[in-house]
């Protein structure tokens, strides 16, 4: 897994998946991530959003222009277009994506699609920062967790239901490291 670093939001590579990207207007700053991990547009096979606020699909629109495919989970699709209003109204440069652009998978099927790409993990549901949100849950002890708020939050919250059942679901997993969008990693102990 390479960590790609080039605005507010953590992206990463693992095997021709690339998880999250930034905001609308960063392509020339992923581009120069990209070379200097030594990736080419060519080595990205599927996007994956962990969810679609503005600050993680940015320029997944234009990713996909260029030949990459967009990986959705049948739980995003009613959100696709949710930052599509913010980058107009910023006059921002922005590909807009399709659905019939994507290939549309179940969270029960993801284990059986990253097998195809050499990973070995799963996505799963953790909608409580979002409706869509999603985390990558990898074999190997990572887990991709996106804007979720950090484990350690849960009791500053009053009504953390939500929050409490996505951390139990991860943490069944028996994660070793957990990767957030705007945060450091955390080593679980």
């Amino acid at each position: 897994m390479i960590k790609l670093k080039y605005g507010n939001t953590n992206t990463f590579f693992i095997n021709g998946l690339l998880v999250d990207t930034d905001y609308a207007g960063t392509l020339a700053a992923f581009y120069k991530a990209l070379k200097a991990n030594g990736i080419s547009i060519k080595d990205i096979r599927y996007v994956l959003a962990t969810h679609y606020h503005p600050d993680h699909m940015g320029i997944i629109g234009s990713l996909v222009q260029q030949g990459a495919g967009l990986l959705l989970l049948d739980v995003q699709k009613d959100q696709i277009h949710y930052s599509d209003y913010i980058f107009k109204r910023d006059h921002l440069p922005f590909v807009p994506l399709e659905e019939s652009q994507a290939v549309v998978i179940s969270c029960e099927e993801s284990r059986e699609f990253l097998g195809k790409l050499g990973i070995q993990g799963e996505i799963i549901h953790t909608p409580s920062h979002s409706p869509d949100s999603v985390s990558l849950i990898l074999d190997n002890g990572d887990c991709l967790v996106g804007d979720l708020e950090p484990y350690e939050y849960i009791e500053g919250y009053e009504d953390n239901t939500r929050l409490k059942e996505d951390w139990a679901k991860i943490l069944s997993h028996h994660p070793k490291r957990i990767f957030y969008a705007h945060s450091p990693e955390r080593v679980m102990e």
